[in-house]
């Protein structure tokens, strides 16, 4: 089996190994997945749950009480819970109420699916600066 950088394998194809590339490159999106990525996007537009999502992917341990997450930011409990909800509901972060905290961490697999679609393959990786 040779492994192509930055691709891939897609097994059970009569025992050959192919290279899988993005979506988007392979294919338009469908309706339904169209729906879902966009959600996931959108709730990703504003600086406040973009931020949220780095602190919860950055914290020790890769999960994050909510009482952890209120003082970097300029607004209040019930706004950051409101972000933190759609954080959730557009199916970025996980969440389980232990006592009287609940606590985050960031769903990798959704962040797989965002990564995926906006992969160029076999694209070198260039430096923003």
């Amino acid at each position: 089996m040779s492994k192509q950088a930055g691709l891939l394998p897609v097994l059970g194809q009569d025992d050959e190994t192919v290279a899988c590339c993005a979506p988007m490159v392979r294919e338009p999106l469908g309706e339904e997945a169209a729906v879902e990525l966009s959600r996931m996007f959108k709730a990703l537009g504003d600086p406040v749950r973009l931020r949220l999502l780095s602190l919860i992917a950055s914290h020790e341990g890769g999960e994050a009480c909510v009482c952890d997450l209120t003082g970097p930011f300029d607004v209040s409990q019930p706004t950051i819970s409101h972000h933190l909800k759609v954080l959730r509901e557009a199916g970025l972060v996980g969440s389980e109420r232990r006592g009287t905290w609940v606590y985050y961490w960031v769903l990798p697999e959704a962040l797989a699916r965002l990564s995926a679609l906006l992969q160029i393959p076999g694209a070198p990786a260039k430096d923003p600066a």
